[in-house]
């Protein structure tokens, strides 16, 4: 498993310097240990070969596995060796103290924690204890040696936990500097996705709007006006038909330069929804033949322009289908405020919705226009019975000037 605080390039060279330290003083004191004048006689090779028996202890530890090398009880193994080592040493030759010394480096191995203080006081205790010559000591100069230890103990153990937890914390400090920089590398990466997704979003949201206002004005009008050509057609006197069609025209142009502008539809630029309505209705009615009864019910009061506008385009829609599909004779519309809702009411009794029809794009049309201001739109037909259509909407009224 991958370190989730890695070391930084100097805390690793740092970790090999203090690796080295009790090879520097085992060989440093060697030196000096051989190259003191009036040494007796023989001595030396006990000198070498008490230095050779700690350098192989040193080495056996680089000889170990990677995965063991740090496992608590092979460093306490390791600490016990060099430490006994160098105790035997420094009862050889005093001048071993130095090498005595590496255990206080060593003593990191263990931090942080209890044992940290256990190795410094180990390695203090076998440093004062070679050195002081016990025949002549006194218990002033013992309590001193003591107190000593107990200073050190305390004192370089807990820089080695204090280091340690530094230590920890500043590489916990890089890890969350490293995450920062990454997550808001991502975060940059995520606002240009979403920022060209919600161009491309836009684009198409426009795309449907466009499409829905040329399927309720324009395709609408020239169904109106072709209905009307086609009976003046079968008529003896045109005139009527011909005048009812050049009125649609010029309404569906007005409309088509209204969609293009983005601008509500006519009716409710002077008007409120069931004033609207009725003038839709109205000439619908007149157009088609078909009898239309429009009545409204409740208390109305203005609603939002977007409310409005879905209300009235449903409406629109949904008397063309009845005058284009539904070859009925009657027909009702009604407009009704019941407190929070408003709803629409379309009905006919003509031949019903057949199979397949209640998916095409008027339909799809109304249900996207009526759930994008929150309401809910249901069709019910009945094969030579008719259809209904209701919509359901937030009575979410317009804004006071």
């Amino acid at each position: 498993m991958a370190d989730p605080f890695p070391l930084s390039r100097w805390e690793r060279r740092f970790d090999r310097a203090v690796e080295m330290v009790p090879y520097f003083c085992l060989g440093i004191s060697t030196i000096i240990s051989l190259t003191t004048p009036d040494r007796p006689g023989g001595t030396s090779l006990v000198t070498l070969g008490l230095v050779a028996v700690a350098l192989a202890w040193l080495v056996s530890r680089t000889l170990l596995p990677g995965r063991w090398r740090n496992r608590p009880g092979v460093n306490a193994g390791y600490f016990a060796g060099v430490l006994a080592t160098a105790a035997l040493l420094a009862l050889h030759d005093p001048v071993f103290t130095v090498y005595t010394v590496s255990g206080f480096f060593l003593a990191f191995l263990f931090a942080p924690s209890k044992w940290t203080f256990a190795a410094v006081a180990a390695t203090s205790l076998v440093l004062y204890g070679t050195v002081l010559d016990w025949s002549q000591a006194t218990v002033q100069l013992v309590l001193f040696h003591a107190a000593i230890v107990i200073v050190q103990t305390f004192s370089i153990g807990g820089g080695h936990i204090m280091a340690v937890k530094i230590d920890e914390r500043q590489r916990r400090y890089r890890k969350a500097l490293d995450d920062l920089e990454a997550a808001m590398k991502a975060n940059a990466d995520l606002h240009a996705q979403l920022t060209t997704q919600a161009h491309e979003a836009g684009v198409l949201d426009e795309r449907q709007r466009m499409a829905r206002e040329i399927h309720d004005t324009l395709a609408q009008g020239l169904t109106g006006i072709i209905t009307q050509l086609q009976a003046a057609k079968r008529a003896g006197d045109v005139s009527d038909h011909v005048d009812l069609a050049l009125s649609l025209a010029r309404d569906s142009l007005s409309e088509a330069r209204r969609s293009v502008q983005a601008l509500r539809p006519r009716e409710l630029e002077t008007a409120h929804l069931p004033e609207a309505l009725s003038a839709m209705a109205r000439r619908w009615a007149e157009g088609s033949g078909v009898d239309l009864r429009f009545e409204v019910t409740g208390e109305s009061v203005p609603l939002s322009p977007a409310i409005e506008v879905t209300l009235f385009r449903v409406a629109q829609e949904a008397l063309t289908n009845v005058a284009k599909h539904a070859r009925a004779s009657r027909a009702g519309l009604t407009l009704s405020y019941a407190g929070d809702v408003v709803l629409l009411d379309i009905r006919d009794d003509g031949g019903g919705i057949g199979s397949g029809n209640g998916r095409g794009f008027g339909l799809n049309s109304m249900r996207q226009r009526v759930r994008g201001v929150g309401g809910i739109l249901e069709i019910e037909s009945v094969p030579g019975e008719g259809t209904a259509v209701s919509a359901s909407v937030p009575a979410l009224q317009a804004a006071r000037k």
